[in-house]
């Protein structure tokens, strides 16, 4: 086994019984926990001495960690897109944020901006293999009616379709009708209390309804994006050294750590954890709106830096994989739709026009290399490539920056000039891959590109 695979096994009794989801009549539950704006450095299993987050670190203790997971953009919606799809999303036009208020009047606008329709979706496959699909909380992949999810392969919705929202019950219609939150399909109702104790409620309460047959939860947390809305008991101690920023940081992400121990406590209770597989991961980068930090890596959300598209994730699939082992080659989130696919005992040969690759060849042995050589990021004139162990990152203001990330991950150090001719070499195949996108089917305002330059230099 290569030395990049650092003591993930298969383990002897998933060996012995032969359980892949391909080989049995009962393929496994997947349960999906993913958290948004999250800091790399925000959780106790990523090293952070302040942060409380005992069931996520009881989670990584079971899990396979992966110490180099990527999502496909720097900013949640991009991102979103090219994990439901397991596709670079520049290929069919999402590269922009679908944020309104941010965009030009160029292309699509408002609830227009949504995944195109002729995507299939990770519960499109899913579906197809019989499972009930359940979507909770933050959509972000289109507004308009034609792109709601239970247009896009789940069966059930309990969440909103825009990018953000209060914490607490709008006592008044919120302006922005994508910030209303839904049962299903049109059926607007507040929610009654803190919207991450809501969301595990509705979690919990969808594990116990489809306990009987294979399901697919997407837990969507909006937590811990802004606005920074908190409980006043989960505020740290204040013997706890954090800023007073930090500290709502903090209580966002304790409430967080709680939900996902609900949703692991009742899996556990309906004798559903040794059949199900169970992901951890954020949309992105740590953002520098809500304080998160990324340390040691350099950058936030937004960025092309590690800091903004490196991210904590956690797999435990039963007693298939040794816990408490780490996966040390590149990966990304665009991985997720065959390796659900492959779980769910579908061919994952058979599947068309997806850059992902099923991680479970990876980690039960079979295939003892790198899932990805190279990896691309891009947005606008920004973008950034990664070729093995070299990252070029190319800016529209300055020349290119170099890092060899293996040996220097936080990106202190720009080899450009010392390797002209790494640098020549990414940058045409960074050219032969752009060549192959779609033009982008809405665009980010001039002053917003500028203010996006302005933050790479500030958290570089």
């Amino acid at each position: 086994m290569r030395k990049g695979i650092k003591i993930v096994r298969f383990a002897l009794v998933g060996l012995l019984a032969g359980l892949w989801a391909g080989d049995s009549p009962n393929p496994p539950n997947i349960v999906f926990l993913f958290a948004d704006d999250a800091g790399y450095s925000d959780f106790g299993f990523q090293g952070s001495p302040n942060f409380h987050t005992p069931n996520l670190d009881k989670l990584a203790r079971q899990s396979v960690r992966f110490t180099q997971a990527y999502t496909t953009a720097a900013v949640c919606g991009p991102s979103r897109a090219g994990l439901m799809t397991g596709r670079y999303q520049q290929k069919f036009g999402v590269e922009e944020n679908n944020v309104p208020s941010a965009m030009s009047s160029a292309g699509l606008t408002g609830a227009d901006m949504g995944l195109p329709l002729d995507q299939e979706t990770i519960a499109d496959y899913l579906k197809k293999a019989g499972y009930q699909n359940i979507y909770l909380g933050k959509w972000h992949l289109g507004g308009a009616d034609r792109y709601h999810p239970l247009k896009r392969g789940f069966d059930e919705f309990y969440g909103f379709r825009g990018g953000a929202r209060h914490f607490w019950p709008y006592k008044e219609p919120p302006k922005d009708p994508l910030r209303k939150w839904e049962r299903d399909f049109k059926n607007f109702q507040e929610p009654d209390g803190y919207l991450t104790d809501v969301i595990a409620d509705e979690a919990v309460a969808s594990i116990e309804r489809n306990k009987d047959n294979p399901f697919f939860l997407f837990v969507s947390f909006n937590a811990v994006h802004t606005p920074m809305h908190y409980l006043e008991e989960d505020l740290p101690d204040r013997k706890i050294k954090l800023t007073e920023k930090r500290r709502k940081l903090y209580a966002m992400t304790k409430a967080m750590d709680r939900a996902c121990g609900r949703i692991i406590a009742k899996l556990d209770e309906l004798g559903l954890t040794e059949n199900t597989l169970i992901i951890f991961t954020n949309d992105n980068g740590g953002a520098w709106i809500n304080f998160s930090s990324n340390r040691p890596l350099s950058g936030v959300k937004g960025t092309h830096l590690e800091g903004g598209i490196r991210v904590p994730f956690l797999l435990k699939y039963g007693d298939h994989f040794e816990g408490n082992t780490s996966f040390n080659y590149p990966i990304s989130t665009f991985d997720l739709l065959p390796t659900f696919v492959d779980a769910a005992g579908g061919n994952i040969n058979s599947l068309e026009n997806v850059d992902g690759v099923s991680l479970i060849p990876f980690l039960n042995g079979k295939n003892q290399y790198r899932p990805h050589e190279t990896l691309y990021w891009k947005k606008e004139t920004r973008a950034a490539i990664r070729d093995r162990d070299w990252k070029l990152i190319r800016m529209p203001d300055r020349p290119a920056l170099l890092f060899n990330i293996a040996r220097d991950p936080n990106e202190t150090r720009n080899l450009a000039r010392k390797h002209p001719e790494k640098v020549k070499t990414l940058y045409k195949k960074l050219f032969d891959w752009e060549v192959t996108l779609k033009r982008p089917l809405w665009i980010t305002k001039r002053e917003n590109s500028k203010r996006a330059i302005e933050i790479f230099d500030k958290y570089r």
